[in-house]
């Protein structure tokens, strides 16, 4: 028997057990302040489904709005397809730079709408220069705050090379990717705290929404409560560290789905023990890249279907 079914029959007993009370006590008031109650928890129950994800060998674009996680170790890149347009958050480390861009190619990629560095760390951008030298990018957007860091320098320099603007976005600007709109919570521009100057994107398709925190922490959550957070699927920040997701930020967002980016084993101990309560206290289904591999989403307009594959993308 499966626990739901255990759960059910549970439920099913209580409520016979309160309508048995009825008979000798006040039946009208029982049944409507606890019988009523016990039925609702079962309808909700029986709602319910323990979520699938189907693993798959390799998945092919589609006409559907689809966001792959890539696994790139402990690291992130997130590639957005709607209609047929591109869109890239982050490229992961230096290592996964060619795998990366391997993967791109055999999915038929030539071009991205879109790419965004979220902020000039060497896990979210080690890969960025050669995205710029290897696809025809349209737009790129990083914050206002640079470092003196090699990986930086190669990056301005593949830019320049292939005359790709630095663009930094203003915080409410929206942008339009195929049938999905893209709107600009946050930049920060503070140099001494490059993760709270991450870009932080909401992507909504239809009545299914994807929130996109780069490394920001509970500093950056705090400058955003009162903004519109609420989504289908949260990319939860800072790989799953203590330092982001606080309870506040989580209640607002009110996530169906969390996905977290990070290396099997990482030394820094992502995901923290504190976050991974925090979103299982309010019911919201974990995904990890470091358990599943990359992780691909797709959408309908109305629901969203998991699957996870190996991409080899991860360099190390």
């Amino acid at each position: 028997m499966s626990k739901k079914t255990k759960k059910s029959l549970i439920t099913m007993t209580f409520i016979l057990f309160v309508m048995f009370l009825s008979l000798f006590f006040d039946g009208d008031k029982l049944k409507n302040s606890v019988g009523s109650d016990a039925t609702e928890a079962l309808k909700e129950e029986e709602n319910q489904e323990d979520l699938k994800i189907e693993a798959s060998s390799k998945v092919e674009l589609t006409d559907e709005f689809m966001v792959y996680f890539l696994d790139v170790g402990q690291a992130d890149c997130i590639l957005i397809k709607s209609s047929d347009e591109y869109m890239l958050i982050d490229a992961g480390n230096n290592n996964d730079e060619e795998k990366i861009v391997d993967y791109f190619k055999s999915l038929g990629i030539e071009e991205f709408k879109y790419v965004i560095g979220t902020h000039a760390h060497e896990d979210h951008i080690g890969g960025m220069d050669d995205i710029v030298e290897n696809f025809n990018v349209l737009n790129f957007y990083m914050p206002d705050a640079v470092t003196t860091t090699a990986t930086f320098e190669d990056l301005l320099n593949a830019l320049e090379e292939k005359n790709v603007k630095f663009n930094v976005p203003e915080i409410g600007m929206t942008l339009k990717l195929g049938d999905a709109d893209i709107s600009i919570l946050y930049v920060g521009s503070d140099e001494s705290e490059l993760n709270d100057t991450s870009i932080v994107t909401k992507v909504t398709y239809k009545n299914t929404s994807f929130l996109f925190m780069g490394d920001a922490s509970t500093n950056v959550e705090k400058e955003i409560l009162d903004k519109d957070l609420q989504s289908t699927v949260l990319k939860v920040g800072h790989h799953g560290s203590k330092y982001s997701s606080s309870a506040q930020f989580l209640m607002k967002v009110k996530p169906k789905y969390a996905i977290i980016s990070c290396g099997e084993g990482n030394s820094y101990g992502h995901p923290h023990d504190v976050v991974i309560e925090k979103l299982e206290k309010i019911k919201t289904e974990i995904l990890r890249t470091d358990e599943l591999g990359t992780i691909v989403a797709t959408s309908d307009g109305e629901n969203i279907t998991f699957k996870n594959i190996e991409t080899n993308t991860d360099g190390g």
